[in-house]
This record gives structure tokens, C-alpha cells and sequence, in this order.
């Protein structure tokens, strides 16, 4: 489940207010004021439901993997295709992680 910090990210990577994603997750605007301010916690029925309303709008949320949580958008479709194209011109293979 996401914090209220990604909730915070996530609202402004999409470009959402409060009250958009209150309405497009059913949930008041004040369950997202005090979810993303950490006043009080929603039901996970609740963060589940921001979730998915994020998500669908285009935010993809990062699990902690040892470097910490956080969110980013998701690919198009076109650059997905040209990540693709580039991942197979062959080269130098070399690890993806970024200093």
C-alpha cells in the first residue's frame, strides 16, 4: 500500500488535485488531506482506492527495494516502443543501475 508522501508525488506528477482524486477514488477530500498531511489514516479500502485512481491515471508507485519508496509515470506506449527499439540495437551490455 502507498504512504502519503507517494500519494502527495503521485497527485503532482499527474497533474490531480485533492478533489479530483477524491472523486475519481470515492473517498472525501478530507481522507486525502489527512492521508497525504499524516493527520490520520484511512481504511486500507481507502488507500487501495487511491491507489487504483492513481494508477490509472498514469502513476506507477516503487516499492522499497532497499533505496527507498517512491512514484514515477508510466511509459506511453510510443516511448515504451522506442525503449524497446533501443534495448535491441545490441551494443555494449553494461548494468542498468545509476550511480
Amino acid at each position: 500500500m502507498i504512504t502519503g508522501s507517494q500519494c502527495r508525488a503521485a497527485r503532482a506528477l499527474i497533474d490531480f488535485s485533492r478533489e479530483r482524486l477524491a472523486i475519481s477514488a470515492g473517498v472525501s477530500i478530507e481522507t486525502v488531506m489527512d492521508f497525504e498531511r499524516k493527520l490520520a489514516e484511512p481504511t486500507d479500502d481507502e488507500v487501495l482506492a487511491l491507489q487504483s485512481a492513481l494508477e490509472n491515471a498514469g502513476a506507477v508507485f516503487i516499492s522499497d527495494n532497499g533505496r527507498g519508496i517512491g512514484v514515477r509515470l508510466k511509459f506511453t506506449r510510443s516511448e515504451a516502443k522506442r525503449i524497446a527499439i533501443l534495448e535491441n540495437e545490441g551494443g555494449i551490455v553494461a548494468p542498468d543501475r545509476v550511480p
